[in-house]
């Protein structure tokens, strides 16, 4: 009985503590589905589209997009990105991003809000490719 009420105590220990810290997991900034973009688009939200040219020449972008990039193709941060994105958005002007898939927003969003002290920063969760499959409507980069 003791054998069982010590491996049931260190399951259910072990529980409350994977529990406790997936509150730790949440991403710092907002995740957005294409409605709730769509909506902030509405409002004057600037967004910002931080893939290659080559890929907006591909896909096209969302209305009302700036275009910036990122990284180059290799994944090497572009050395102009954040002074003219900095230059740009005031720390707690809201801000949405899209990539293709949101990986590359993902990161920037927490970068920007843990390390540059953004406050109100949005992701587009599934990117242009989720855009796209939904029929939404795309136009050719400027």
């Amino acid at each position: 009985m003791i054998k069982i009420s010590s491996i049931f105590l260190k399951y259910l220990s072990l529980f409350l503590l994977i529990f406790s810290l997936s509150g730790c997991l949440k991403p710092p900034y907002t995740n957005l589905n294409n409605d709730e973009l769509q909506a902030l688009l509405e409002q004057g939200i600037p967004i910002y589209d931080i893939r290659r040219p080559e890929e907006w020449r591909k896909t096209g972008v969302v209305e009302g997009s700036r275009l910036l990039t990122f990284v180059d193709k290799g994944g090497k941060l572009k050395p102009n990105f954040l002074p003219q994105f900095t230059q740009e958005i005031d720390k707690n002007q809201p801000v949405i991003l899209i990539c293709r898939t949101g990986n590359r927003t993902d990161t920037l969003a927490r970068h920007l809000m843990e390390k540059l002290g953004y406050t109100n920063v949005y992701n587009v969760r599934y990117g242009i490719t989720d855009w796209i499959r939904e029929k939404r409507p795309t136009l050719k980069p400027h």
